[in-house]
C-alpha cells in the first residue's frame, strides 16, 4: 500500500516536472514582441537622412540591434506639413510603441492625434512657447524630447554675425515661414537686432516648398545684400538649392544649423541637429524601460557651434575678418 502511495507521488511529481517543462519550451518558441518606433520627420529621406542614421546610432550605442530587439517605421514629409497628421495616423493604426518625431509642427501634430503613445521630439526649436509641454523639468502630458533652445533672445545673434561680416551691409533679406510655430519670436527677434544697428529688413514668405522659387527670384529682383534664413524644414531640406542661389547672388548668408554651412552657405550659429536626434534615443530607451514621457525632463544643448565656409567666402569674394575666424569651431576650406 505504501508503496503504491509513494509511486503515485513520484509520477504526480513527475507529471508536473513535464508540465512544466513543455511549458517552458513553448513560452520560448513563441516570439518575443519587439518594440516597434514611429519615426516621422518634415524633410524628405534625401535631406534628413542623416537625422534619422544619427537617431539610430543613438540606439545602438544603448544596445540596440534594428530587426531583433527594436524596430523601425520611417515616414517622410518631403517639406509638406499637411502631409504629417496623415503619417502619424498611419503609425497610430500599426500601433506603434513610441512616435519619434522632427519639427514644432509634428509634434504638436502627433499630441493632438494620442495622448497615450509616447511622443519624443527632436529638433524642436522651442518646446515650451510651442505649447508642447508644461514645463522643462516636468513636461507632463506624453511628449517629451531634445530641444535645440533657440527661441526668444536667439535669432539677433544671425543679424549681429553677418553685420560682423559685411560691416558695410545696411540692408538684408529674410527667407522665413510664417506659419513655423515661433516664427513671430524669429521675426521679432531680428527685427530688434537689426534696428539696433542701423539695418533694414525684407522679409519673403515660403509657406511650403512650390513658393521658394519664387521667393528666390524676388530676393533677386530686390539686390539683395546679405541673406539670413530663419529655421524651417521646407528650408533645411532645401539647404543646397538655397546656398547655391546665395553663392550665385554672391550673397553672404547665414542659417541655425551646421547642414547649411556644408552644403554650402556662408556661416552657420546654433546647436546640432543631428546631437538632438541621436539624444532622442536615449528618450526612446528610458521609457521602454518604464520611465514616463511626463516626468523625463526636456533636454537642452550643451554646445551652440560656428561653422564658417571659407570656400564660399573666397566664391563670392568675400573677406572673412580675423577675429571672427579665430571664434569659430570650424571651418570648412
Amino acid at each position: 500500500m505504501v508503496c503504491a502511495i509513494r509511486k503515485a507521488r513520484v509520477l504526480s511529481i513527475l507529471f508536473v516536472v513535464v508540465l512544466l517543462a513543455v511549458a517552458e519550451i513553448a513560452e520560448a518558441q513563441q516570439p518575443k514582441k519587439v518594440p516597434r518606433i514611429g519615426f516621422v520627420a518634415m524633410t524628405s529621406s534625401a535631406g534628413g537622412g542623416q537625422n534619422l542614421e544619427a537617431f539610430r546610432r543613438g540606439l545602438r550605442d544603448l544596445g540596440y540591434v534594428e530587426g531583433d530587439n527594436i524596430s523601425m517605421e520611417p515616414r517622410w514629409a518631403d517639406g509638406w506639413a499637411e502631409r504629417v497628421p496623415g503619417l502619424i495616423s498611419e503609425l497610430i493604426h500599426l500601433k506603434v510603441d513610441i512616435i519619434v518625431i522632427s519639427s514644432a509642427t509634428g509634434a504638436l501634430a502627433a499630441k493632438k492625434a494620442t495622448s497615450t503613445i509616447p511622443v519624443v521630439f527632436a529638433a524642436v526649436t522651442d518646446p515650451f512657447e510651442h505649447g508642447l509641454i508644461v514645463s522643462l523639468a516636468r513636461p507632463g502630458g506624453n511628449v517629451t524630447g531634445a530641444s535645440l533652445a533657440v527661441g526668444e533672445g536667439f535669432s539677433g545673434k544671425w543679424v549681429e554675425l553677418l553685420k560682423e561680416t559685411v560691416p558695410k551691409v545696411t540692408s538684408f533679406s529674410v527667407l522665413w515661414n510664417p506659419t513655423h510655430p515661433v516664427a513671430s519670436v524669429f521675426a521679432r527677434e531680428t527685427e530688434l537686432a537689426a534696428k539696433a544697428l542701423g539695418i533694414g529688413l525684407r522679409f519673403f514668405e515660403v509657406r511650403d516648398p512650390k513658393q521658394l522659387d519664387t521667393a528666390l527670384a524676388n530676393i533677386e529682383k530686390e539686390h539683395a545684400a546679405a541673406l539670413l534664413v530663419t529655421p524651417d524644414p521646407v528650408f533645411f531640406n532645401q539647404r543646397k538649392l538655397i546656398a547655391d542661389f546665395a553663392i550665385r547672388r554672391r550673397l553672404p548668408s547665414t542659417f541655425l544649423f551646421r547642414e547649411f554651412a556644408e552644403a554650402g552657405g556662408l556661416m552657420s550659429y546654433g546647436p546640432s541637429i543631428t546631437e538632438s536626434y541621436r539624444r532622442a534615443a536615449t528618450y526612446v530607451d528610458k521609457i521602454l524601460k518604464g520611465a514616463k514621457p511626463a516626468d523625463l525632463p526636456v533636454e537642452q544643448p550643451l554646445k551652440f557651434e560656428l561653422i564658417i565656409n571659407l570656400k564660399t567666402a573666397k566664391q563670392i569674394g568675400l573677406t572673412i575678418p580675423p577675429n571672427l575666424l579665430v571664434r569659430a569651431d570650424r571651418v570648412i576650406k
